[in-house]
């Protein structure tokens, strides 16, 4: 089986309501699709969605990479060559990370359906047999945020994480009032997203939070501030997660050395894809760290790909791909039983793409053969 033609589809996937983070608010969440077709007539389904403040790349400029400088070396390659790709890909282009996911997610979903197995089978196999889905609350004012919290309980949701990081005290009181609103038994993870720019704000903020019961807390401090972890981690025992300060192996390394982080938080979209992503989780296991596998919003598609790496992995202990939920249109099937997902053993990534749907939102497109 060799890859005869990639075909980009750049879409805008439309949320039901803008989703805010520290740093950015986000009226739909620009992606890319790769579709890979084989010379067997096999079709294998990528996605792209970049984050200019974490990896640098734009949906533009992914979608460039993708069309004029990684598509074209991969035309006539097997997918089943994983690490053969990767270094071309690598070879081809320094980072770009979310680029090379795209790609790589095409490639698994195509070897899945050769084999008629879910790509979680070409993993090691499944390990977990279901997951937990987060509510993921944006950033409005304390009691808009407790009220969303209390509405999503009675939708079955049964944990929270709480976007803050736009101002310090804001934040204090908007934990605060959701803890108080759902009760103190409901686990809450605080995601400051960098937004507390610097580690003696993240101490002011501990100092509120100890008696919060908070299950932990998230990248307080610049991505790049791995010294800045290491001293946070010194003075508190809430558990701290490194999520914008990993991308890849190197990032790892840094962090298992310093010590710098209690759990990490993998993406598909800062490793470069399935094959990266299982490697960071195979450190992290030697190291004695719990993984999260994380997503930047994605639709079925991307966020199938992290739930088959989660799901074949013991050590990944917890989810937060939540995309699907968030859109009100979506280009794939990926199901959810709120508060829980189980994936299927369908073949590949097990997501169907609605072709009509794909069209509709794809704002321009482009065919490597």
């Amino acid at each position: 089986m060799i890859i005869k033609k990639i075909n980009l589809y750049a879409i805008r996937l439309p949320l039901k309501q803008p989703f805010i983070i520290s740093y950015h608010t986000y009226e739909d969440m620009p992606s890319i699709i790769v579709e890979m077709e084989t010379d067997e007539g096999i079709i294998g389904y990528g996605e792209a969605v970049a984050d200019e403040h974490v990896t640098g790349e734009t949906w533009e400029s992914t979608f460039q990479v993708l069309q004029h400088t990684l598509a074209p070396k991969l035309i006539g390659e097997n997918p089943f060559h994983i690490e053969r790709i990767h270094e071309l890909m690598d070879k081809a282009i320094y980072n770009a990370p979310t680029a090379k996911a795209a790609i790589d997610i095409a490639c698994y979903d195509a070897m899945g359906k050769k084999v008629n197995q879910p790509v979680y089978q070409l993993l090691g196999g499944r390990y977990h047999e279901e997951f937990q889905i987060t509510h993921v609350l944006s950033i409005t004012d304390p009691d808009t945020m407790a009220e969303e919290a209390a509405g999503m309980i009675e939708k079955g949701f049964q944990s929270f994480k709480m976007k803050v990081g736009t101002d310090v005290d804001q934040d204090i009181e908007r934990i605060r009032k959701v803890r108080e609103r759902v009760g103190w038994d409901v686990p809450i993870r605080v995601d400051v997203n960098q937004g507390w720019k610097n580690s003696s704000q993240t101490l002011k903020a501990l100092r509120h939070l100890q008696d919060l019961n908070i299950d932990w807390l998230e990248q307080p401090v610049l991505a790049d501030d791995v010294d800045g972890m290491v001293r946070i981690k010194a003075k508190t025992d809430i558990p701290l997660m490194i999520d914008e300060g990993l991308k890849g192996v190197r990032d790892m390394r840094e962090i298992i050395g310093k010590q710098a982080a209690d759990k990490v938080n993998i993406k598909l979209m800062k490793s470069g894809g399935i094959y990266p992503a299982v490697k960071l989780a195979h450190m992290a296991e030697m190291a004695g760290m719990e993984c999260q596998v994380g997503s930047m919003v994605e639709s079925s598609i991307a966020s199938a790909a992290g739930f088959h790496v989660a799901f074949s992995k013991k050590v990944i202990t917890s989810v937060e791909l939540t995309g699907p939920i968030k859109f009100s249109k979506d280009i794939g099937d990926l199901h959810y039983d709120i508060p829980f997902i189980q994936l299927s053993d369908k073949a590949g990534l097990g997501v169907t793409v609605d072709k009509a749907i794909l069209e509709e939102l794809t704002e321009f497109k482009s065919f490597v053969e």
